[in-house]
């Protein structure tokens, strides 16, 4: 599946640009640094509109984080009341208690508007605090079974790197995070704004496919005698708007094409099929936000033969018009 992305009719920055993280002993440095990264740096070419930052602490000090971090929070949970909103970078342990406080806290921002967002296992604490009932959600795939047998109230999406429920919004495990903040970005600001803090970050602004393809064999290691299938996706992408069938992708990979399936299978999670339609779809939403070429030139120039076929796969996967989609993230 892939991720679960609301296509918004229009950017729509926030009226309170406030995010605050909440930073809590046992800190999950990684999942910390993903929303630091995104909203929290200086970003002089976006500013005087960017979004305002400040971490806030759970409970009182030292706030130990994963690798010796100590963090120094910029106050305590009186920041969440100011809050539009609130980031939960993962939790201590799916079985550490939730602080009452704490979910008060939270039960209280999102009463007044604040939106909220967890990373990784945050879902849990978004969970015990009742947000998530009757509601789609994700969290890291090693936890997901967890979370749906302890709040059977709500619906866990184990395969995807993120949900967005318009006011509350969960991702999957770890460097999803990035995925889902990014996401918001986008929602908030358009499509420009998120590539460009993308390219700060040396990362694909969306990211296709969802988290199945990273349960329990990531991308294997190459083995002597093994097979790499890095410079043919590299050759593909190079050239979506040739004729890309099983036969040719499997001789350019010296492979069968029953090899083949199982090799992308394991690399990718996805089907050579699905794989290559998804790179075609990622190719033509490039060409619709960046230029102006017509919609069949952008079909040509992605690998669809025709129009009709880039409008079909297109509302498929996204819900929406080649033209709706220009329409609401060119640059």
């Amino acid at each position: 599946m892939p991720p679960i992305v609301e296509i918004v009719p229009n950017p729509a920055p926030p009226r309170n640009r406030l995010v605050v993280l909440l930073a809590y002993d046992g800190l999950c440095t990684f999942e910390f640094g993903c929303a630091v990264e995104v909203f929290g740096l200086p970003r002089p070419e976006l500013e005087p509109d960017w979004y305002r930052f400040a971490v806030a602490a759970i409970e009182p000090g030292p706030l130990r984080a994963t690798g010796g971090v100590r963090v120094l929070a910029d106050g305590g949970m009186a920041l969440l009341e100011q809050a539009g909103t609130i980031v939960i970078p993962g939790w201590r342990g799916i079985d550490a208690p939730v602080p009452e406080d704490l979910a008060v806290a939270l039960r209280a921002a999102a009463a007044r508007g604040a939106r909220l967002l967890s990373l990784c296992s945050g879902a849990f604490v978004l969970a015990a605090a009742g947000l998530l009932e009757g509601r789609s959600a994700t969290t890291h795939w090693h936890h997901a079974a967890a979370l749906a047998a302890r709040h059977p109230g709500l619906r866990v999406v184990p395969d995807v790197l993120y949900v967005d429920e318009g006011m509350v919004l969960t991702a999957a495990g770890s460097a999803a995070g990035l995925d889902l903040c990014l996401h918001l970005v986008r929602r908030d600001w358009g499509a420009a704004v998120a590539n460009s803090v993308a390219r700060r970050l040396v990362v694909p602004p969306h990211r296709q496919g969802g988290q199945a393809q990273y349960v329990e064999r990531p991308v294997p290691r190459e083995r002597a005698g093994g097979h790499r299938l890095g410079p043919l996706l590299d050759a593909v992408r190079a050239s979506l708007a040739e004729p890309w069938d099983i036969g040719r992708l499997a001789a350019a990979a010296a492979l069968s094409p029953r090899g083949l399936h199982r090799h992308f299978r394991a690399a990718t999670g996805q089907s050579p099929g699905a794989w290559l339609l998804a790179e075609r779809l990622a190719r033509a939403r490039e060409l619709l936000e960046t230029g102006r070429l017509p919609v069949q030139a952008v079909a040509e120039a992605s690998g669809f033969a025709t129009a009709a076929a880039l409008r079909h796969h297109f509302r498929a996967a996204l819900g929406s018009s080649p033209a709706a989609y220009r329409a609401r993230f060119s640059r």
